[in-house]
C-alpha cells in the first residue's frame, strides 16, 4: 500500500470533531487499508467492561457481543493477551470452539484482531473481518499491524474519558434503535442499520440523532419512521 495513505488517513483522523467520529472513522479505514468485508472496534472502559465503540455493519457488534457472552474470540484475546490474533477459518478454528461457529453463521470466515495500545495505555481492539476464508495474508497482516499503530495514536489525541463515553454511549442507542425498527418494521437487524445509516446519510444528520429520534418516537403511532424525516445535528463532513 502507498505510504501516502497512511499519512492523509492521519491527518483526516486529526481533523475530526469529535472522539466518536474518529473511532468511526478508524474503522471505516481500516475497510480501505486490508481486505475485509467489515471492521469494528471494542474498547475497555472501566474495570473488566469491554463494549463495541464501531461497527462498520451490525453483525460486527453481534460477533462482539458472542465473544463477550461465551468469553472466548480473537478480539478479547488481543485486549487480554498477544497484540494480534488471525484465524483464516472460524469454523474450524479450535482455540475458539464456541464463538467460531457461532460467527460462521453470520457469514464471518476470517477475522484479524490486533491490539490499540501506546506506551502508556491499552484502550482495546480493531477487529476486521473477512466473508471468505483464507483473506488475510501476510501483507494484509503487515499493513494491519502498521494501520493499528496510526489508529492507536490517533485514538489517544482524540479522547479522553468523557469521549469514550459518548462514543460507547452512541452504540448503545444505535442497538436500541436497530430493534424499535426490526419490531415496527419486521426487518432483520442487517436491514435495519442499514436504514438507520440511510437516513443518516439522506438527511446529512449524525447516525447517533437519527437513533435518538427513532427512540424519541417510538410510541408514537402517528409517526412514520420510515418517512418522516428526523432532526439532529448535521454531519461531519
Amino acid at each position: 500500500m502507498d505510504t501516502s495513505f497512511f499519512s492523509e488517513m492521519a491527518l483526516e483522523l486529526h481533523n475530526e470533531p469529535t472522539a466518536e467520529r474518529t473511532i468511526e472513522r478508524i474503522a471505516e479505514f481500516a475497510m480501505t487499508a486490508t481486505s475485509c468485508d467489515d471492521a469494528g472496534i471494542m474498547l475497555v472502559r472501566g474495570r473488566n467492561q469491554i463494549e463495541t465503540a464501531a461497527a462498520t455493519s451490525s453483525r460486527v457488534g453481534e460477533s462482539h457481543n458472542l465473544q463477550i457472552i461465551f468469553d472466548e474470540g480473537p478480539c478479547l484475546d488481543a485486549i487480554e493477551g498477544g497484540p494480534l490474533y488471525l484465524s483464516n477459518d472460524t469454523a474450524a478454528d479450535l482455540r475458539w470452539p464456541a464463538w467460531g461457529p457461532a460467527v460462521t453463521e453470520l457469514g464471518m470466515r476470517s477475522v484479524l484482531s490486533l491490539r490499540l495500545e501506546t506506551r502508556t495505555r491499552r484502550y482495546g481492539s480493531l477487529n476486521l473481518y473477512a466473508d471468505r476464508t483464507d483473506a488475510f495474508d501476510d501483507d494484509d497482516v503487515a499493513v494491519a499491524s502498521i494501520f493499528v499503530t496510526h489508529a492507536s495514536i490517533a485514538l489517544s489525541s482524540a479522547h479522553n474519558e468523557e469521549g469514550l463515553q459518548v462514543a460507547i454511549d452512541a452504540r448503545k442507542l444505535i442497538g436500541q434503535a436497530q430493534g424499535i425498527l426490526m419490531e415496527r418494521y419486521d426487518l432483520d437487524s442487517t436491514r435495519a442499520f442499514e436504514f438507520l445509516r440511510r437516513l443518516s446519510q439522506h438527511h446529512n444528520i449524525k447516525l447517533r440523532d437519527v437513533a435518538s429520534w427513532v427512540v424519541e418516537h417510538r410510541t408514537s403511532d402517528h409517526v412514520d419512521l420510515a418517512v418522516t424525516p428526523p432532526e439532529g445535528e448535521p454531519a461531519a463532513v
